[in-house]
């Protein structure tokens, strides 16, 4: 972080104000070079973009794409997004160990962006923390604290409708630039050139009490047993009603009691979370042991060496 200890980052920036780092990691080098990111980029297990803005239009394609499906190196204004590449190789994988002093519960992955002259994805923002580290070329970051976040209707990109720049700096590589959640920014090309951004995890709240919610019905499921998984409701006291379609009070009342009894500690917020953070997206597999272990030893030895991931 510069000339400055993580804690002091997160103490006065983390969550807070764009930070920018000259030569935050000197004589760093392109985790790949271009003809592997390429070459990922080719692969249907990797996901991958190309984003395109040819003749002043915007256009976006999914991966995977083969060699001859980009477009010529020489040609301007174009970007190749590759995400997850920490999953696929050993170098992208040591350089976003550099930032563990996040706890990996927020971790997301390392997306690396390749852009030819004049290459960038428009004026847009994050719903959540990004380191940006040039690792090859030069790139040029404005970025503004701006309130009016709408978007450009009709696009296939979530691109600013009123971008209102404060701050402009180029990047070389090893300077990075961290942006906290929903700061407005807009990165160039300025010649070829790579950027590693470093995102993290930022669920909604609407999506971690959904969750949840699902994980305490899976947990009554295991649970649930005898007479008990088996009760319906039943309403003996019913009385004639003249309003067939109104909900009866007894049914509300009952249903609330039963509810009621849903409870939950600490113990099952730390293990749905564990569940929740660790799941793995839809592209990744996970590398079998050359020699089984049982569950003990693989416990044991994930504690010591983590467990490694492929897409």
């Amino acid at each position: 972080m510069g000339n400055r200890t993580p804690r002091q980052f997160m103490r006065r920036y983390w969550q807070k104000k764009p930070l920018l780092i000259r030569q935050a990691i000197p004589d760093i080098a392109a985790p790949l070079a271009r003809d592997e990111l390429f070459e990922l980029a080719d692969l249907d297990d990797v996901e991958s973009h190309l984003i395109t803005h040819f003749r002043k239009t915007w256009n976006l394609e999914h991966g995977p794409f083969a060699s001859d499906e980009l477009p010529s190196v020489k040609k301007r204004e174009w970007t190749l997004l590759v995400q997850g590449a920490n999953l696929h190789d050993d170098r992208a994988h040591a350089l976003m160990n550099r930032f563990r002093f996040i706890p990996d519960a927020r971790l997301d992955d390392l997306m690396i962006s390749y852009a030819t002259d004049g290459g960038g994805v428009g004026p847009h923002f994050d719903a959540y923390d990004v380191f940006l580290l040039q690792v090859h070329g030069r790139r040029r970051w404005r970025i503004g604290a701006q309130r009016d976040l709408s978007l450009k209707p009709g696009l296939p990109l979530k691109v600013l409708q009123h971008f209102e720049p404060e701050e402009e700096w180029v990047l070389e590589p090893g300077d990075m630039l961290y942006l906290p959640p929903h700061i407005a920014h807009d990165g160039i090309a300025e010649g070829e050139c790579m950027t590693a951004s470093i995102g993290f995890r930022a669920p909604s709240e609407h999506e971690l009490t959904a969750q949840f919610l699902y994980h305490l019905a899976e947990r009554a499921d295991e649970a649930a047993e005898g007479a008990r998984a088996n009760a319906r409701y039943r309403d003996p006291a019913q009385e004639p009603v003249s309003n067939p379609g109104a909900l009866p009070a007894l049914l509300v009342e009952h249903v609330g009691a039963i509810l009621a009894n849903v409870d939950w500690n600490e113990k099952d917020v730390a293990a749905f979370l564990g569940s929740y953070l660790s799941e793995p997206k839809a592209n990744v597999v996970f590398d079998p042991p050359e020699r089984m272990l049982n569950e003990q030893r693989f416990a044991e030895q994930a504690k010591k060496t983590g467990v490694s991931q492929t897409g």
